[in-house]
Protein backbone atom coordinates (compact mmCIF):
# COMPACT_ATOMS: atom_id res chain seq x y z
CA UNK A 1 0.00 0.00 0.00
CA UNK A 2 2.88 1.60 1.12
CA UNK A 3 4.09 2.15 -3.03
CA UNK A 4 0.42 3.30 -4.08
CA UNK A 5 0.25 5.53 -1.92
CA UNK A 6 3.82 7.35 -2.81
CA UNK A 7 2.21 7.18 -6.04
CA UNK A 8 -1.50 8.70 -5.64
CA UNK A 9 0.71 11.77 -3.49
CA UNK A 10 2.79 12.54 -6.92
CA UNK A 11 -0.19 12.20 -8.52
CA UNK A 12 -1.75 14.77 -6.81
CA UNK A 13 1.01 17.01 -6.54
CA UNK A 14 1.57 16.79 -10.91
CA UNK A 15 -2.32 16.95 -11.87
CA UNK A 16 -4.38 18.51 -9.31
CA UNK A 17 -4.39 22.10 -10.97
CA UNK A 18 -4.86 20.80 -14.15
CA UNK A 19 -7.85 18.89 -13.08
CA UNK A 20 -9.20 22.24 -11.60
CA UNK A 21 -8.55 23.89 -14.57
CA UNK A 22 -10.63 20.36 -16.52
CA UNK A 23 -13.56 21.17 -13.84
CA UNK A 24 -13.62 25.10 -14.07
CA UNK A 25 -13.85 24.76 -17.99
CA UNK A 26 -16.56 22.27 -18.13
CA UNK A 27 -18.30 23.76 -15.26
CA UNK A 28 -17.80 27.68 -15.43
CA UNK A 29 -17.55 27.59 -11.53
CA UNK A 30 -15.00 27.31 -9.37
CA UNK A 31 -16.91 25.41 -6.44
CA UNK A 32 -17.86 22.49 -8.94
CA UNK A 33 -14.52 22.75 -9.98
CA UNK A 34 -13.17 21.82 -6.56
CA UNK A 35 -15.49 19.27 -6.18
CA UNK A 36 -14.85 17.69 -9.09
CA UNK A 37 -11.20 17.41 -8.64
CA UNK A 38 -11.67 15.85 -5.43
CA UNK A 39 -14.04 13.37 -6.40
CA UNK A 40 -11.73 12.71 -9.33
CA UNK A 41 -8.48 11.96 -6.95
CA UNK A 42 -10.73 10.02 -4.21
CA UNK A 43 -11.96 7.56 -7.64
CA UNK A 44 -8.57 7.25 -8.64
CA UNK A 45 -7.29 6.65 -5.22
CA UNK A 46 -9.93 3.79 -4.65
CA UNK A 47 -8.90 2.27 -8.36
CA UNK A 48 -5.42 2.60 -7.52
CA UNK A 49 -5.35 0.19 -4.16
CA UNK A 50 -6.99 -2.19 -6.69
CA UNK A 51 -4.60 -2.55 -9.41
CA UNK A 52 -1.45 -4.94 -9.90
CA UNK A 53 1.28 -3.06 -9.16
CA UNK A 54 2.34 -3.55 -12.84
CA UNK A 55 -0.92 -1.70 -14.13
CA UNK A 56 -0.05 1.58 -11.55
CA UNK A 57 3.44 1.22 -13.13
CA UNK A 58 2.47 1.42 -16.73
CA UNK A 59 -0.67 4.07 -16.07
CA UNK A 60 -0.98 6.89 -18.77
CA UNK A 61 -2.13 9.42 -15.21
CA UNK A 62 -2.80 12.44 -17.69
CA UNK A 63 -5.62 10.65 -19.57
CA UNK A 64 -6.64 8.07 -17.29
CA UNK A 65 -7.24 11.42 -14.74
CA UNK A 66 -9.00 13.38 -17.47
CA UNK A 67 -11.16 10.36 -18.09
CA UNK A 68 -12.41 9.88 -15.01
CA UNK A 69 -12.51 13.78 -14.36
CA UNK A 70 -15.15 14.27 -17.31
CA UNK A 71 -17.35 11.51 -16.37
CA UNK A 72 -17.39 12.65 -12.72
CA UNK A 73 -18.76 15.86 -14.47
CA UNK A 74 -20.91 14.34 -16.93
CA UNK A 75 -22.59 12.34 -13.46
CA UNK A 76 -22.49 15.62 -11.49
CA UNK A 77 -24.57 17.44 -14.22
CA UNK A 78 -26.81 14.76 -15.79
CA UNK A 79 -30.24 16.21 -16.71
CA UNK A 80 -29.11 20.01 -15.14
CA UNK A 81 -30.15 22.79 -16.34
CA UNK A 82 -27.73 25.55 -17.84
CA UNK A 83 -25.09 25.94 -15.50
CA UNK A 84 -24.52 28.51 -13.00
CA UNK A 85 -21.34 30.94 -14.11
CA UNK A 86 -19.23 32.72 -11.88
CA UNK A 87 -18.79 36.29 -13.24
CA UNK A 88 -15.76 37.61 -10.89
CA UNK A 89 -13.01 36.46 -13.88
CA UNK A 90 -9.96 35.68 -13.39
CA UNK A 91 -7.14 36.67 -10.90
CA UNK A 92 -6.62 40.09 -11.48
CA UNK A 93 -3.48 41.60 -13.08
CA UNK A 94 -1.37 44.77 -11.78
CA UNK A 95 0.22 46.10 -14.80
CA UNK A 96 -3.01 47.11 -16.80
CA UNK A 97 -5.79 49.68 -15.37
CA UNK A 98 -9.14 49.10 -13.78
CA UNK A 99 -11.36 49.48 -17.37
CA UNK A 100 -8.27 46.84 -18.93
CA UNK A 101 -8.87 44.56 -16.32
CA UNK A 102 -13.03 44.81 -16.65
CA UNK A 103 -12.34 44.35 -20.48
CA UNK A 104 -10.10 40.66 -19.82
CA UNK A 105 -12.71 39.68 -17.35
CA UNK A 106 -15.65 40.11 -19.44
CA UNK A 107 -13.92 38.30 -22.40
CA UNK A 108 -13.47 35.58 -20.00
CA UNK A 109 -16.70 35.32 -19.00
CA UNK A 110 -18.36 35.46 -22.40
CA UNK A 111 -15.66 32.54 -23.32
CA UNK A 112 -16.93 30.89 -20.34
CA UNK A 113 -20.34 31.18 -20.88
CA UNK A 114 -20.29 30.61 -24.70
CA UNK A 115 -18.53 27.29 -23.74
CA UNK A 116 -21.12 26.06 -20.65
CA UNK A 117 -23.67 27.13 -23.68
CA UNK A 118 -21.94 24.15 -26.06
CA UNK A 119 -23.64 20.58 -26.01
CA UNK A 120 -21.66 17.96 -23.66
CA UNK A 121 -20.31 16.77 -26.65
CA UNK A 122 -18.61 19.53 -27.82
CA UNK A 123 -17.82 21.32 -24.58
CA UNK A 124 -15.92 18.34 -23.45
CA UNK A 125 -13.53 17.89 -27.08
CA UNK A 126 -13.02 22.00 -26.88
CA UNK A 127 -12.27 21.86 -23.60
CA UNK A 128 -9.67 19.10 -23.87
CA UNK A 129 -7.89 19.89 -26.94
CA UNK A 130 -7.80 23.43 -26.43
CA UNK A 131 -7.65 24.86 -22.56
CA UNK A 132 -5.85 21.43 -21.53
CA UNK A 133 -3.72 21.11 -24.87
CA UNK A 134 -4.17 17.65 -25.26
CA UNK A 135 -3.53 16.01 -28.32
CA UNK A 136 -6.71 14.45 -30.21
CA UNK A 137 -5.49 11.28 -29.61
CA UNK A 138 -5.16 11.99 -25.90
CA UNK A 139 -8.30 13.08 -26.06
CA UNK A 140 -10.57 10.40 -27.95
CA UNK A 141 -8.83 8.20 -25.19
CA UNK A 142 -10.37 10.54 -22.57
CA UNK A 143 -13.32 10.07 -24.06
CA UNK A 144 -13.74 6.81 -25.07
CA UNK A 145 -14.57 7.90 -28.68
CA UNK A 146 -12.55 7.64 -32.02
CA UNK A 147 -10.21 10.23 -32.97
CA UNK A 148 -12.24 11.16 -35.76
CA UNK A 149 -15.24 12.02 -33.84
CA UNK A 150 -13.45 13.83 -31.46
CA UNK A 151 -12.23 15.93 -34.62
CA UNK A 152 -15.84 16.00 -35.51
CA UNK A 153 -16.99 17.12 -32.22
CA UNK A 154 -14.12 19.37 -32.14
CA UNK A 155 -14.71 21.18 -35.15
CA UNK A 156 -19.09 21.64 -34.96
CA UNK A 157 -17.77 23.13 -31.49
CA UNK A 158 -15.66 25.51 -32.83
CA UNK A 159 -18.04 26.56 -35.26
CA UNK A 160 -21.06 26.81 -32.78
CA UNK A 161 -18.44 29.27 -30.22
CA UNK A 162 -18.12 31.53 -33.85
CA UNK A 163 -21.86 31.41 -34.44
CA UNK A 164 -21.59 29.52 -37.87
CA UNK A 165 -24.06 27.37 -39.02
CA UNK A 166 -25.95 27.01 -36.29
CA UNK A 167 -28.53 24.80 -37.97
CA UNK A 168 -26.30 22.52 -39.46
CA UNK A 169 -24.23 21.65 -36.45
CA UNK A 170 -26.95 21.77 -33.97
CA UNK A 171 -28.12 18.37 -34.13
Amino acid sequence: MDGVDHVFERMVHDHQDRLYALGYALTGNRHDAEEIAQDTFLRAYRALVRYPPERVRDLKQRAWLHRIAVNVARNRFRGAGPRHLELNGSEQDSAPGPESRALDRLELDGVASALACLPDRYREAVVLRFVQDLSYAEAAEVLGQPIGTVKSNVHRGLMLLRGENHERVAG
